[in-house]
């Protein structure tokens, strides 16, 4: 028995190895190339150990890096969603549940329903770590644009509204990083990076 767990855990690990070839429309700082999920990952569950002291009050740390290092494994099967694709965005939630349905059946009985329970409190961002860990999620692409011009807000034609929208979590989940947030925004705006509207 406790070689067939060893041998579903080894290779969910093998599968999830996937998640290092979906390409994300965001570019990395120096715009050499566009990032992987994997990276994405990585990256906003440092940001949340960094960042943590701007959390709401009463944020499990553990459990917020846990969602975002899995927030995305879905995406092996279901592809990414640029943010800001609203076509894409209309069949996310069906392509993303059906391939949670095909990714956490691969792991051992006890863990699969945890995982993707976990996965599920991240999507609905109802709870303070939900809330925190999509924050992060909003933050590091948001950066990311910063650094680069508004590399994909140009590319994708994305408006002042659609991302005071996206980053609306943000105010939620990390309070102090707002007024930075906006302040971006509107030099976004000023230097043609967002459409005004």
């Amino acid at each position: 028995m406790e070689q067939e767990r060893i041998k579903q855990q080894l290779y969910f690990l093998l599968e999830t190895d996937k998640m290092k070839n979906i390409l994300r429309r965001t570019v990395l700082t120096d715009q050499s190339r566009r990032e992987t999920d994997a990276e994405h990952s990585w990256h906003l569950a440092l940001m949340a150990m960094v960042l943590y002291e701007y959390a709401c009050p009463h944020v499990d740390l553990d459990r917020a890096i846990k969602m975002c290092l899995i927030h995305d494994l879905i995406e092996i099967y279901a592809g990414d969603t640029f943010a800001y694709d609203v076509a894409g965005n209309q069949t996310k939630a069906v392509r993303e549940s059906e391939a949670a349905d095909k990714l956490y059946i691969q792991l051992p009985s006890d863990q699969g329903p945890q995982m993707r329970a976990l996965w599920e409190e991240f999507d609905a961002m109802e709870t303070p770590d939900a809330q925190y860990a999509a924050a992060c999620d909003r933050l590091q692409p948001f950066l990311n644009n910063v650094a680069t011009d508004g590399y994909t807000w140009k590319l994708g034609r994305v408006t002042r509204s659609q991302v005071y929208q996206r980053m609306d979590m943000v105010r939620i989940g990390m309070p102090p990083l707002w007024p930075f947030v906006v302040e971006k925004i509107e030099n976004a705006v000023k230097n043609h990076e967002l459409l005004p509207e």
